[in-house]
């Protein structure tokens, strides 16, 4: 059995979250940007489906990603050198919610529902939650979200539109937090995808003392303003 959280109930400790399945932790409370950020600090998320109460949750293992060891694969290499494209930061949060909450061929619904897309814009407007976009001749070719706290970013979903774009976006991340002082990613569960581009499984208490090491770290919440890297390759 898990808790219900009420009101301001606190987290149950994460070595109560369950095995089978792995990481539920407790069920209920809210999506206000106070019990989220509650949550975040304490290596906790939530993921649920529509028509379902809130579930929160602690995976073991956990998966992270350094920013310093992105893999870039030949492949993406030349496409980095060799497509135009324009990255940017924060320009269109609520059009990359979009993109990935949208029906995938490989998945039969989506967890990003209209409650959670409401609690992501809500800490977007305070400056918490970030997007990184690929842009290609005007139009967002895909991109990611995720929470931005302490030393840490907490990356949520990725989408791509066009081919490689959401790695495009991935890569200016990584770069962008290396810059901003950023030591870790959270990547959540794992996925053949991101193990590809450099993730790797962590125990649980080992991702808590990064945590704990991490999250304190001087952070002012605000919209990340850089303008960003556009690649325009030259023609032979």
């Amino acid at each position: 059995m898990i808790p219900w959280l009420d009101g301001e109930s606190p987290f149950p400790p994460l070595a109560k979250a369950l095995r089978h399945p792995n990481g539920l932790l407790a069920a209920g409370g809210d999506l206000s940007p106070q019990r989220l950020l509650a949550a975040y600090r304490q290596g906790i998320f939530p993921w649920y489906s529509e028509g379902d109460p809130i579930l929160w949750w602690s995976p073991d293992p956990r998966m992270v990603l350094f920013p310093e060891d992105i893999k870039v694969s030949r492949s993406l290499a030349k496409v980095l050198r060799n497509r135009d494209y324009e990255i940017r930061f924060d320009s269109a949060f609520d059009e990359v919610l979009a993109g990935c909450a949208a029906p995938r061929a490989d998945q039969p619904g989506t967890w990003i529902t209209p409650e959670m897309r409401a609690a992501y814009n809500r800490m977007h407007r305070l400056g918490y939650a970030h997007s990184a976009e690929t842009w290609i001749e005007g139009r967002l070719a895909g991109g990611l979200y995720g929470v931005a706290l302490g030393a840490v970013f907490f990356g949520e979903s990725m989408f791509s539109r066009e081919r490689d774009a959401s790695k495009i976006a991935l890569v200016a991340l990584t770069r962008h937090l290396t810059a901003a002082g950023f030591r870790l990613i959270d990547c959540q569960m794992h996925t053949a995808h991101l193990a590809s581009l450099g993730a790797r499984a962590v125990p649980r208490r080992r991702f808590s003392q990064l945590l704990a090491e991490l999250i304190n770290y001087p952070h002012s919440p605000g919209p990340w303003t850089e303008a960003g890297h556009t690649n325009k390759p030259c023609r032979s």
